[in-house]
């Protein structure tokens, strides 16, 4: 996935930072990692929210096109996590926009519209997508201020810039269940089919609600995917972030690496593990039929075979001391089962006479070692095993034309080299290779001299963000049939590669995808978010109708 250069443009010239004032008190987070057990279970968060949960409404008039309403509600966190909402955001204030008319006397639909990155107040979402939807779908809509946003903003936040890591996951808390809230006060007064939707981090905010909906819901994340933590550490967003500032942090409080690391879990880390040696894997046979034992390019070195092939990172002895013996004996496992299963492919080969015993003991060697031309004509030669195909998949190479071959493979190091040498490396080799790492100076860090411990930085970021926002830690919603999720191909600010699909995660959901990035398919493809929600609203009617399956 090419990554749009407006994004990173666009991105550069806001001056909004996040997190400015770091990850937050400890026992905040503590009591959110926890909570996240019971608002990820559908059962359990539904009882949360009582059908007659009080709602205020404080202002209804007709206007010419559409009945509008206003009112608030306190949010049902604050009941749970007394103390962690701050004051000023403990009001829950929404618009709510109906046809004075409704097409079908029958139906009555109604999406939620959550807000994205910036989105504060009411008036954006009403003239983008509310009042469009109800003149051309006679969709009523409902537009709850965010958390932090708006009306529910603190008075020393800057704009968007959120002062805690923590507070995105109370934003998060709160929208869950005050979309439960707004479901129910609909319900009571005989609105529906419902739906819910929104833009970027509205997206995924609507995705979290949507999955503790016991009923059939209309769902359209529009520019989100499955997980916050590829936003903030591989999307233009991460250079926003003081890092110097969370990693001191980290360090200087045992707390963070001592308890709440332990509480937290990277979703797709196995995943990325086995797309990572895959990755080295092929890499180390390329450069096993370059004639040089360590071949430079662009004056970064690249290992020779196998040497290289411990995916695990390497210290020194005094850093090796703090570290944890639970990562080690995992690494230790993951060293083992790579290198056993490398043999026993190579071994493969032996036995079948496709490559000679010498051969097989310098691929099986762990020391450095250079390929006559006979044996990188044998593996040229190869037809159906591992080596070939690793080959073929790296350097896309043209088996007829060695001079192309050449060419392809120096290009295919050169690529990898460059774009190494401006991304971190992780704390396991696995996890961070396209994470760009800047200082608050704006200078970025050369992979070989990240230190260990701006890795565990990462690697406990990655890890509170999918906790509390991966999909895969919440329950499916009921119906996923009524979900089309719309993302950029070009989007930078929501990458995603390496993390689980909502196809996987979703079974029966359907993604679309427009050729934009983020920015420009939020000012381009409105008209297109509008006609998925018009769409998925029209399955829903045939589909469903007061909750009973249509046969």
């Amino acid at each position: 996935m090419s990554a749009s250069k407006l994004d990173a443009v666009y991105r550069s010239i806001l001056l909004t930072k996040f997190f400015t004032k770091g990850w937050g008190k400890p026992e905040n987070l503590r009591r959110l990692f926890e909570f996240r057990k019971v608002v990820s279970n559908r059962d359990e968060c539904f009882k949360l929210v009582e059908r007659d949960y009080p709602v205020t409404i404080t202002k209804e008039q007709n206007l010419t096109d559409c009945r509008l309403l206003e009112g608030y509600f306190e949010t049902p966190l604050e009941r749970y996590l007394p103390g962690i909402v701050p004051e000023i955001a403990r009001k829950s204030h929404f618009q709510m926009l109906l046809p004075l008319h409704w097409p079908e006397p029958n139906s009555k639909p109604v999406c939620l519209h959550l807000a994205g990155t910036g989105d504060h107040y009411f008036w954006r979402r009403r003239n983008l997508m509310v009042k469009p939807l109800l003149k051309e779908a006679g969709i009523g809509g409902i537009i709850l201020e965010n958390p932090f946003y708006g009306l529910r903003k603190p008075t020393d936040q800057i704009r968007s810039s959120l002062h805690n890591v923590s507070d995105i996951f109370v934003m998060g808390g709160c929208l869950i269940l005050e979309s439960l809230v707004l479901f129910h006060w609909c319900e009571r007064n005989g609105l529906g089919p419902l739906g819910v939707t929104g833009l970027s981090m509205g997206g995924h905010m609507a995705s979290l609600a949507a999955t503790n909906w016991p009923k059939p819901l209309v769902l359209v994340p529009c520019l989100s995917w499955s997980t916050a933590s590829a936003v903030f550490l591989q999307g233009v967003m991460s250079h926003s972030i003081n890092w110097d500032l969370l990693e001191d942090q980290y360090l200087s409080d045992g707390i963070y690496r001592e308890k709440l690391s332990k509480m937290v879990t990277i979703i797709d880390e196995a995943f990325l593990a086995g797309k990572k040696f895959a990755r080295t894997y092929s890499q180390n046979i390329r450069c096993s039929l370059q004639k040089s034992p360590t071949p430079l390019v662009d004056n970064i070195k690249v290992e020779t075979p196998y040497s290289s092939l411990d995916i695990t990172y390497k210290e020194c002895v005094s850093d090796t001391k703090s570290r944890n013996t639970g990562i080690d004996a995992t690494k230790s496992v993951r060293e083992k089962s790579v290198r056993e299963k490398l043999n026993e492919d190579i071994k493969s080969l032996l036995e079948q006479n496709k490559i000679s015993e010498s051969l097989h003991n310098k691929l099986t060697s762990n020391k450095k070692f250079e390929l006559d031309p006979e044996e990188i004509d044998l593996i040229n030669k190869l037809s159906e095993n591992k080596l070939k195909e690793a080959i073929l998949n790296v350097c896309n190479m043209d088996k007829s034309s060695t001079e192309n071959n050449e060419k392809v493979e120096t290009k295919a190091v050169t690529s990898a080299a460059k774009k190494k040498s401006w991304n971190v490396s992780d704390l396991t080799s696995d996890l961070w290779l396209n994470l760009p790492f800047t200082r608050s100076s704006g200078k970025k860090i050369d992979i070989g001299k990240i230190h260990w411990r701006d890795r565990e930085t990462l690697q406990f970021m990655r890890g509170i963000m999918d906790e509390c926002t991966h999909l895969s830690n919440f329950s499916v919603p009921f119906d996923t049939s009524l979900i089309i999720a719309v993302c950029a191909k070009h989007d930078a600010y929501v990458p995603r590669d390496d993390v689980g699909t909502l196809e996987e995660i979703w079974p029966g959901a359907e993604v679309r995808y427009v050729d934009a990035g983020h920015v420009s398919a939020y000012i381009l493809h409105q008209s297109l978010f509008r006609s998925c929600i018009k769409e998925a609203f029209e399955r829903s009617k045939k589909k469903w109708r007061d909750g009973k399956h249509v046969d």
